[in-house]
């Protein structure tokens, strides 16, 4: 869509610089040079962005924020998006894994999902529910964010019947576990392993995802349970939310470079984690450190471990500590690892804005995606390229897996 120079120029001046990224490029020829900011600017407005994880609804669960205006808190609202180019972040239905225990799962995911449905009855000039690519793409025309939904955690998804409500109910990816193994799959963060990869159940999940034409996130699964998937699937799977493991060593929660290879191989796309702690291993250290410790904390004083008292423990242990972020070029070396392993189709964002804490300088909300833009061309990434990373790799893959879903004897 075209946007009016003094457009521009007003979101201009509403994005942060990058350090480093002001020096200009080679002028075109027959004209000035562009200053890669600007460059960038454009590019984040005239391309489709899409995000493939923002804890949003969850956030909100907490604490009620009117993201029609600029919000105090979080990294999400619709001014800031707007600034930042993003069209289509995929709207977390985080369902954490003490509901595996308690119940109430899936009832949080319909809760959840009813808080994203009410954002586009309120402001319908400026959100839009998101169900097919199609959608994403006409809302784009339109200047209208898209809100796709993926659920983290397949708690939620207690038989077959549940699955198919949920694909009724918008769900077009599910990460199959979280935090702890539950009854799909085996978990990265788990110490001990109940299945060993996918379980009986968690076979029949990924057929039945496929059928339905549900995107199969890996992100979060153990390492046995993501080849079980790729040994299962006919469709493309994605890694909504993930990072490379090379970068922070031994992590099992980010890929290695035999999984990149092979989720390329089977046509899939890892969404990079803007986290710092997803980032870098001196990060990842810390942040190990600090949940050690409040682990401890909770376990020593029998206090409930939820939210608020995370909250007040963080507060206490990071003072007098100097936290370590990573920053924009952080993010690209990721991208670069990717683009070097598997090549630039198999590689995009997936932010976790919401979800983390950890951000990079530089990237701290979404009005920071023409930085990250500028990043790129500051590294030599075409504007083709750029577009693919963007939204063209993650829309490629969801193209496919309705095509399977459509033709389940001809496809896969």
């Amino acid at each position: 869509m075209k946007r009016s120079h003094a457009f521009q120029a007003a979101l201009l001046t509403a994005v942060l610089a990058v350090p480093g990224c002001g020096a200009p490029r080679d002028a075109p020829e027959g004209g000035a040079a562009l200053d890669p900011r600007e460059r960038a600017l454009r590019l984040a407005h005239e391309t489709l962005i899409v995000d493939t994880h923002v804890d949003v609804p969850y956030r909100l669960s907490e604490k009620m924020d009117d993201i029609s205006v600029r919000t105090a808190n979080g990294h999400f609202d619709y001014p800031r998006a707007k600034a930042g180019g993003l069209d289509a972040p995929f709207m977390s239905i985080y369902i954490p894994a003490s509901y595996q225990e308690d119940g109430g799962a899936k009832e949080l995911a319909d809760e959840l999902i009813d808080m994203v449905e009410r954002f586009e009855t309120d402001w319908p000039d400026k959100f839009a529910v998101a169900r097919s690519p199609q959608d994403v793409r006409r809302n784009f025309t339109r200047g209208i964010i898209s809100l796709p939904l993926g659920m983290e955690n397949g708690a939620p998804i207690e038989d077959l019947e549940s699955l198919r409500h949920f694909r009724d109910r918008g769900i077009r990816y599910i990460t199959l576990t979280h935090s702890e193994n539950n009854r799909i799959c085996d978990s990265s963060y788990a110490e001990d392993r109940t299945w060993n990869g996918l379980s009986p159940f968690g076979e029949q999940v990924v057929a039945e995802m496929n059928r339905l034409g549900i995107m199969i996130d890996v992100s979060h699964v153990s390492d046995e349970a993501f080849y079980d998937v790729l040994a299962l699937t006919r469709a493309p799977v994605i890694a909504s939310h993930s990072s490379c493991r090379k970068f922070t060593p031994g992590w099992e929660r980010n890929m290695d470079d035999d999984m990149i290879r092979a989720l390329a191989a089977n046509g899939g796309v890892i969404q990079i984690n803007f986290g710092s702690a997803f980032l870098r291993h001196d990060t990842r250290q810390q942040s190990t450190e600090f949940w050690d410790a409040y682990g401890a904390h909770i376990e020593d004083n029998g206090l409930e471990d939820d939210h608020e008292a995370a909250e007040r423990f963080k507060d206490e242990y990071w003072k007098g500590r100097e936290r370590i972020y990573g920053d924009l070029r952080d993010v690209v070396a990721h991208i670069d690892h990717v683009v070097g392993l598997a090549g630039v189709d198999h590689v995009g964002f997936g932010s976790d804005f919401d979800g983390v804490d950890s951000l990079p300088e530089g990237l701290k909300d979404v009005s920071h995606y023409p930085d990250l833009i500028a990043a790129l061309l500051e590294a030599g990434y075409t504007e083709e390229q750029i577009a693919k990373i963007c939204s063209g790799n993650i829309l490629r893959v969801w193209d496919k897996v309705e095509r399977v879903a459509a033709q389940p004897e001809q496809e896969g």
